[in-house]
């Protein structure tokens, strides 16, 4: 999905990278423990596939930093037989407008699995990710 957003592409990263705020406006992932460095973890904690309460935590690694245009993180090693990589794009568009674009790609043997078991949940996720992105950049933009 791409949302474009009423903000600079710098003003947008900086929401997208503030980790512990996620809680006030992320609804998929509600927590991210990370330095942003290279090679190093991700801890996400996502909301339970099915819907039950609770939640379950997804370790990836960082692969790209490029602000403010490129984050990237795969699950590297981490599910034997599948590999989940997500790309995250801030497109500037003006000096106040930009584009947001989220990619999550699944491969290896169990990736058909996967997306037929929690394909509608994580593409939802990611939708609803891009979503809150805008809305909260732009409600932070006109609060200042």
């Amino acid at each position: 999905m791409t949302v474009e957003i009423a903000a600079s592409a710098a003003f947008v990263w900086d929401v997208l990278v503030d980790y512990p705020r996620y809680p006030q406006w992320n609804p998929y992932t509600i927590a991210v423990e990370t330095n942003l460095e290279i090679g190093d973890r991700i801890d996400l904690t996502l909301p339970n596939p099915d819907g039950s309460d609770g939640t379950m935590l997804n370790r990836e690694y960082i692969r790209v930093v490029d602000p403010p245009h490129h984050l990237r993180y795969d699950t590297g090693e981490e599910y034997p037989g599948l590999l989940g990589v997500r790309d995250q794009y801030v497109t500037k568009l003006g000096s106040d407008r930009c584009s947001y674009r989220t990619t999550d790609t699944l491969s290896g043997e169990l990736a058909d699995l996967v997306m037929e078991m929690n394909g509608d949940w994580i593409k939802a996720g990611f939708d609803s990710v891009a979503t809150a992105l805008k809305a909260r950049a732009e409600q932070l933009l006109a609060t200042r």
